[in-house]
């Protein structure tokens, strides 16, 4: 593939998309959804060969796996998509100036939206979904551990663009080897924004490396803070849910803080941990708490590489602290600024943490597993934002769009 002629053919074709009619759109959408019901069976056949690549140990394999339920799964996510109202051309801002010049300012695509992303094939229907929705070209650039899934998903978004009378430059899969990343991230004259989805190494690369602006998703080293006037009760859930549900995606638990005046409860917030075999890695004081109840085999003493660290695995590490303060101090120092929760039935402190913490989204008695755009109820999103500028937080169809102006004149000059 000529990857520069490739990125000329994709920008050109992403400025016919402004044409295209919501009603069509949304045709091709459920077309999608239909199409990759009725390949079920071809998807998982080609699914089943990056698999076999794979150790079933490493947590990446479970974002591999395509089932039939994922892909039904899928195919419902593109039709809810193709329900949420349509993002482009709304009118943010309208005015008429003392010259009568009127201004009006509305929402645009962002225009040709890279995506980098790891062992997730599911990203390949939910980016071409969530951008065409949105009026964007995609130049989609998946990892090598996923090269026979996304080359299947991606004949058939080809195929439904065809049939549709659409031009598929809309939707390009790049090669899989390291040179397309090269040549992604340095496409400044035809790229408007890259999005990498995937690991904290990930991250930090496309953002080290990148020409092209970047708005950085996915990492996520997530904290629960176990407050002195922390309900075991709701904790014992929340601890279990954002660590267990599903251990391989980004707002999972990778952190319990607890005060030191609570380690006497240590036990019972981890004990439906071990069912999970769940490994811990504690400071001293919380493995003291720890060494004659948890299984020896799933406790160690935690080194310092334990804190900050994404585990995306059946591991959690433990901090005690003596104090709220010292516990706002940890998060600031090892946080990803993606998700972050307190336990407390202090009023004042509750409040405190929602005013101190510096994350996307910032929990009080609540699982960190809701960082989720269908969660929130924003229909399907492109990833979690942690960084500030542009978009935070799940990014839904209004943040895939940047806006313009647009005034109307009537032979207006400025002297």
């Amino acid at each position: 593939m000529d990857l520069q002629f490739q990125f000329e053919k994709t920008q050109k074709a992403s400025r016919k998309l402004a044409l295209l009619d919501e009603a069509l759109i949304n045709k091709i959408l459920l077309d999608l959804a239909n199409i990759a019901e009725l390949n079920i069976d071809f998807l998982i056949t080609e699914n089943k060969k990056d698999l076999v690549r794979m150790e079933v140990s490493n947590p990446k394999y479970d974002r591999l796996l395509l089932s039939e339920n994922r892909i039904k799964s899928i195919a419902s996510e593109i039709r809810n998509v193709a329900t949420l109202p349509y993002p482009v051309g709304r009118i943010l801002e309208t005015k008429t100036l003392a010259n009568q010049l009127h201004l009006q300012k509305i929402s645009v695509p962002l225009g040709v939206v890279g995506i980098i992303y790891e062992a997730r094939p599911n990203v390949t229907f939910d980016c071409f979904s969530l951008c065409l929705k949105s009026g964007n070209a995609v130049i989609l650039k998946g990892s090598t551990d996923a090269e026979f899934s996304n080359l299947a998903i991606i004949s058939l978004i080809h195929k439904v663009l065809i049939i549709n009378g659409i031009d598929d430059n809309i939707a390009t899969l790049l090669p899989a080897d390291r040179s397309a990343t090269d040549a992604l991230l340095n496409a400044i004259n035809f790229v408007d924004v890259i999005i990498p989805r995937g690991s904290q190494g990930l991250i930090d690369f496309v953002r080290n490396n990148s020409k092209v602006p970047v708005i950085e998703t996915g990492a996520g080293i997530v904290h629960v803070y176990f407050d002195a006037y922390g309900d075991v009760r709701i904790a014992k859930d929340i601890i279990e849910n954002s660590k267990t549900r599903r251990v391989s995606v980004c707002n999972s638990l990778d952190c319990l803080i607890i005060h030191k005046s609570r380690l006497s409860d240590l036990n019972e917030l981890v004990e439906r941990l071990a069912v999970s075999k769940v490994e811990l890695y504690a400071d001293e004081e919380s493995f003291l708490a720890l060494k004659n109840s948890y299984l020896d085999t799933l406790l160690e003493l935690a080194t310092p590489q334990a804190f900050g660290t994404e585990f995306l695995d059946y591991k959690m590490s433990i901090k005690t602290v003596d104090s709220f303060e010292e516990a706002i101090e940890h998060i600031a120092t090892y946080s990803s600024k993606h998700s972050e929760c307190i336990v407390t039935e202090n009023e004042t402190n509750k409040q405190n943490f929602f005013k101190m913490v510096d994350a996307a989204a910032v929990y009080a008695n609540a699982s960190t597993a809701f960082t989720d755009g269908a969660q929130f109820e924003m229909g399907a999103e492109i990833g979690i934002s942690t960084q500030k500028l542009h978009a935070r937080g799940p990014m839904a169809l209004p943040e895939l769009t940047s806006y313009k102006w647009l005034i109307d004149g009537n032979g207006q000059i400025r002297k």
